[in-house]
């Protein structure tokens, strides 16, 4: 269904694991029949697997860092790779505050970005990621998980006087990308709603695959 996908205009795929990135990146049918093809890592990331994703073909954004250790173990893999384009990374916000999820606290994103851009060469600052809390009843207002994100954005650009449309922000999934491009994301993860649910009793070599795509700039939310 990459191929497929590929064929009907689609350039940036996302894969929450390591391994199976790494299969479906290096599947011979992939590497021939899309040349072009983009490749977003949005899983948690351990520091013991950097390496290893390092080395997929066509990667093109990391967007889960969360920590000042794992920045500086993608950075020198990355560096040690030699590739002559920087990495580009997002830094994931755990906006929702439960255990269940990954990312680093609010409190702590400008000191992590100003990391990445003072320490870590190798990698460019593109964008802020999160994951909504599920089940938001919608019609008790907008979701605070996204409200948050674009809330830190706006903190963040002014710390660093850079314009917002500089960064990126990686939010909404399949059950709620539409009103995460109302409340201002430019980066909306689908995976489901494309390719359906994922079949846990099929090794998934071509299947299983999150789109990542570009929310409608006419559509984001002004403030």
């Amino acid at each position: 269904m990459v191929i497929e996908a590929y064929n009907h205009g689609q350039r940036t795929f996302g894969e929450n694991y390591v391994q199976e990135l790494l299969e479906k990146a290096s599947n011979p049918k992939i590497l021939s029949s899309c040349p072009d093809i983009k490749w977003h890592f949005i899983g948690h990331l351990q520091k013991q697997n950097v390496n290893k994703l390092m080395a997929v073909p066509n990667l093109s954004v990391l967007e889960t860092v969360s920590s000042v250790k794992l920045a500086e173990r993608v950075n020198s893999s990355w560096q040690k790779k030699g590739s002559p384009e920087r990495l580009k990374v997002m830094v994931q916000v755990n906006t929702s505050g439960e255990d269940s999820k990954h990312g680093l606290p609010p409190s702590e994103m400008i000191a992590l970005v100003e990391h990445l851009n003072a320490k870590c060469p190798s990698l460019e600052f593109v964008g802020l990621m999160t994951i909504g809390r599920f089940g938001h009843d919608l019609s008790q207002g907008p979701n605070p998980d996204f409200q948050m994100l674009w809330s830190l954005r706006e903190e963040l650009c002014e710390k660093l006087q850079v314009p917002a449309g500089q960064v990126e922000l990686s939010m909404g999934m399949s059950s709620d990308f539409q009103h995460a491009i109302e409340v201002g994301s430019t980066n909306i993860r689908v995976g489901t709603t494309i390719f359906g649910e994922r079949d846990y009793s099929k090794k998934p070599i071509l299947n299983d695959t999150t789109t990542e795509l570009k929310a409608p700039v006419g559509a984001t939310q002004e403030h």
